[in-house]
């Protein structure tokens, strides 16, 4: 009798053990919003350089190397898909690889770049993201505002994690691209 008592706690245990462990580590979306406000710029040019894959590694501080997949489209609407290899802002010896899909579009009065990634750490955890990218003018015709809105998928137990990472890499590129059209223009 003591022995299926035994083996019931232990079944018992296990199923406990692993509901706690989906719950840690079950994926859930979050989102994420910023914008800045650039002066003595266009739009669309401000668009172009943000669009353009090549300058995100100077954007952002995180992204180590880039290889173009795909590209197709013209000028007013472009798609393309890009592999790139990242560190962790708050772990530089963790690097992890995304494929990211960008759906770059243009109307006369607004500026779009959407894109959808799926970042991978070492190989096989991978988690997604979804941005929507939009310049535009401000009332001040010298002013652009560009704003973004990032939906991203962490597990509740590295939720804090995921949120330091994000706003890391996200308060980096918009200070990078605000500095960028700073030196420009002078």
């Amino acid at each position: 009798m003591k022995i299926m008592q035994w083996k019931i706690k232990k079944l018992l245990f296990s199923i406990v053990f692993i509901i706690i462990l989906y719950l840690l580590m079950r994926k859930r979306y979050n989102n994420h919003y910023d914008f800045v406000k650039l002066q003595d710029v266009k739009p669309a040019e401000a668009w172009e350089y943000v669009a353009d894959f090549s300058n995100m590694k100077t954007l952002n501080p995180t992204i180590v190397d880039f290889n173009i997949i795909s590209e197709s489209g013209n000028y007013d609407h472009w798609k393309y898909t890009v592999k790139y290899d990242e560190h962790l802002s708050h772990w530089p010896y963790l690097s992890n690889e995304a494929i990211a899909n960008f759906d770059v579009k243009s109307t006369s009065d607004v500026h779009y770049i959407n894109s959808e990634h799926n970042t991978c750490l070492f190989n096989w955890f991978c988690l997604k993201s979804i941005s929507e990218m939009k310049f535009t003018k401000t009332e001040n015709r010298n002013e652009v505002l560009v704003e973004e809105s990032i939906q991203y998928e962490c597990p509740a137990v590295l939720s804090a994690l995921c949120y330091r990472e994000v706003k890391y890499q996200r308060n980096a590129i918009m200070k990078n691209l605000k500095l960028h059209f700073q030196y420009k223009h002078n």
